[in-house]
């Protein structure tokens, strides 16, 4: 009895067979992947798809196989398997619907991790299927790298525990996100300038008042009364709106614009180009979806996503369902976030 629940084709030879992990006789069994696990840590996962979309996991010792099966029967397998930390789904965007929320509740039950592999085009209904209230990560089209990075990540997440170990590429990579994300939340909180915004905002700034004795020592403009001007003459919000959407869209032109005079590479990190872009689309009040935003991030999609999620988990982003399709979510500013740039673009302006 094989341990995982579909057939080998027979048209594979011993060889073949041998390669992928199953003796002369058909049976299967779970490679060591992992390695030798360091005091016994190493995080159980459960891969469900075919053995050769397997992630080759063998230079991460603190993850190891559990098992390989098919959609249909990895619910059941989650609910009954006490033992489990990550959930590995490939080609999440062929699973039937009603079969992907069973795994996905399972999971949930569970409280395991979940790592989705899907299609750009897909995308947007695999996000919307996936409750938020879960751990997970989304690959697109994603290299071996993403793939170590993702399994890095979601272990880290569930083990909650800091251990003595030697660090690889993935786990400092995923530091620098975090550090990056943090440092980016605390600049647009100065920039806000007031109590209760993002973290980071200096205890001492707040929005400017009417009483002149907010700021002792500063040199303030004199107010403008708008009142007495004629309302002919008093920009409409939308007008104001519009004009500043084009002026975020130009800023984000020119920032593509570096990449014909200097490798791409150099400016990979593309939090500040979502922020931008999502600034812009709330001016000009249109929805952004999940794949627009990643396309607009101008990276790999996969690494998008995470930067989505970092942005999500510091607060800077937040999730709105689609009011005339409950297949797609829209990721838009949060309030702060949304502030935060609005006074930075006001500042410019100055």
């Amino acid at each position: 009895m094989s341990m995982m629940d579909h057939e080998v084709p027979t048209r594979l030879d011993n060889a073949a067979l041998s390669l992928r992990g199953y003796d002369s006789s058909g049976v299967w069994t779970p490679p060591p992947i992992g390695g030798p696990t360091r005091d016994g840590a190493a995080s159980p996962f459960l891969f469900i798809g075919p053995p050769s979309a397997l992630p080759d996991t063998a230079r991460l010792a603190e993850v190891r196989l559990a098992n390989m099966l098919p959609a249909a029967r990895a619910a059941g397998y989650i609910r009954h398997s006490g033992l489990l930390d990550i959930v590995w789904l490939a080609a999440a965007d062929t699973v039937e619907g009603a079969m992907f929320a069973d795994i996905c509740a399972a999971v949930g039950e569970q409280g395991c991790h979940l790592i989705c592999e899907t299609s750009l085009t897909a995308l947007d209904r695999v996000v919307a299927a996936v409750p938020a209230s879960l751990h997970v990560q989304f690959l697109v089209d994603a290299d071996p790298t993403e793939r170590l990075i993702a399994l890095a990540a979601a272990r880290r997440t569930r083990q909650q525990v800091v251990h003595d170990i030697a660090r690889d590429d993935a786990m400092e990579r995923i530091d620098r996100l975090q550090d990056e994300v943090a440092r980016i939340s605390r600049l647009l909180g100065d920039l806000a300038g007031q109590r209760g915004g993002l973290a980071g905002t200096p205890a001492g700034f707040a929005p400017r008042g009417d009483d002149p004795d907010d700021y002792p020592g500063q040199v303030r403009s004199p107010v403008r009364d708008y009142a007495a001007i004629p309302r002919s003459f008093v920009p409409e919000e939308r007008t104001i709106d519009r004009q500043r959407a084009k002026a975020v869209r130009r800023m984000l032109r020119q920032r593509r614009m570096r990449e014909q005079y200097f490798p791409a590479d150099l400016f990979a990190d593309p939090a500040w180009d979502m922020l931008l872009d999502l600034f812009a689309a709330r001016l000009e009040r249109q929805p952004v979806s999940v794949s627009s935003l990643c396309i607009a991030a101008a990276v790999p999609a996969t690494t998008a996503l995470r930067w989505i999620k970092t942005m999500t988990d510091a607060g800077l982003f937040v999730r709105e369902a689609d009011p005339h399709d409950g297949r797609r979510i829209f990721i838009a500013l949060a309030e702060g976030a949304c502030d935060a740039l609005a006074r930075y673009f006001e500042a410019l302006e100055e």
